[in-house]
């Protein structure tokens, strides 16, 4: 179990949150969604944040910096070693005290004015768990991640009318209201690493259990990928996947990613398609192709276990 520290301000003291905005981060400051967030009045809402193992000095005084000057209630939990995505955002609730939680990725900005208020609205009719929906639309445009934008707009970042036809599908903790007593009766499995699928099936539980919202109050996914990076985590999914799998076959099996997957796992060779598939998509070729390539590389990585 890894070892941890705590900061918490002077505001968090007598603050009494109906919101607990929960904040992980890993290597990357969340510094900017920190500044966007500072709209509230500090008695309604509360930031927690954890440092998952980071072990990056700066980054740590810049956001205690921040912490101490805030007048919004917050708190800083610093890991020495990294737990992961499941248990890095399960940890953060034991430390919230709102009625709801809303995960944020540290990688995220509000889209416009008035964010936590509308969040805090949302709440009036006690949901058990609401989407948000991301976009790019402030995320630079750079040619080394033009992949990963595209490959987003066209499957990610959907309106809550298209999110609400598959509810449990579009689930991503990166903008995801939560109520307390639902997160307690089915928290994130730890038994998820590495990258990929624990927040698509915490929905899955949730959607047959309580039923899951979506509603239009986006942020901008400001980290896109580089091809590389992206290939790396599909990599890394692949036993994750396959644990969707086991848990929630009838769901998954609706899915292009799963169908793709089954019929590559038909094909002679489809070991030796894998790494000419990755090799074309970090090429110089088109964007539209190579984004076409990694698709399919994911595909046949999941070919492996379905």
């Amino acid at each position: 179990m890894s070892r941890f520290a705590s900061l918490r301000n002077a505001a968090h003291e007598t603050a009494t949150p109906m919101l607990s905005v929960l904040i992980p981060f890993y290597k990357e400051s969340p510094l900017a969604l920190l500044e966007a967030l500072q709209t509230r009045d500090p008695h309604d809402v509360e930031i927690i944040l954890i440092d998952d193992g980071s072990g990056m000095a700066q980054i740590t005084a810049d956001v205690a910096m921040f912490i101490n000057a805030s007048p919004m209630a917050c708190e800083l939990i610093t890991l020495d070693q990294n737990e992961g995505r499941a248990r890095g955002r399960n940890r953060l609730t034991t430390a919230a005290r709102g009625s709801y939680f809303l995960f944020l990725d540290a990688d995220m900005l509000p889209d416009g004015p008035g964010f936590l208020d509308r969040w805090l609205d949302a709440t009036v009719d006690r949901p058990a768990a609401i989407f948000g929906g991301f976009t790019l639309l402030q995320a630079p445009d750079l040619p080394e991640t033009a992949i990963h934008r595209q490959m987003a707009a066209k499957s990610d970042c959907l309106d809550a009318a298209a999110r609400a036809l598959q509810p449990e599908k579009y689930i991503f903790t990166s903008n995801l209201l939560i109520r307390r007593d639902v997160f307690e009766t089915e928290g994130f499995d730890p038994a998820f690493t590495g990258w990929g699928w624990e927040d698509t099936e915490w929905g899955m539980r949730v959607a047959a259990r309580y039923g899951v919202g979506h509603i239009d109050n986006t942020a901008t996914h400001m980290g896109l990928d580089r091809a590389e990076t992206l290939a790396r985590k599909y990599e890394q999914s692949v036993a994750n996947f396959a644990r969707v799998i086991a848990k929630h076959p009838e769901v998954v099996a609706t899915y292009p990613s799963y169908k793709v997957a089954r019929m590559l796992k038909r094909v002679p060779g489809v070991s030796l398609l894998r790494p000419l598939l990755k090799a074309f998509a970090l090429s110089p070729a088109p964007v539209r192709l190579r984004a076409f390539a990694l698709r399919l590389y994911r595909a046949a990585l999941y070919a492996k276990v379905v």
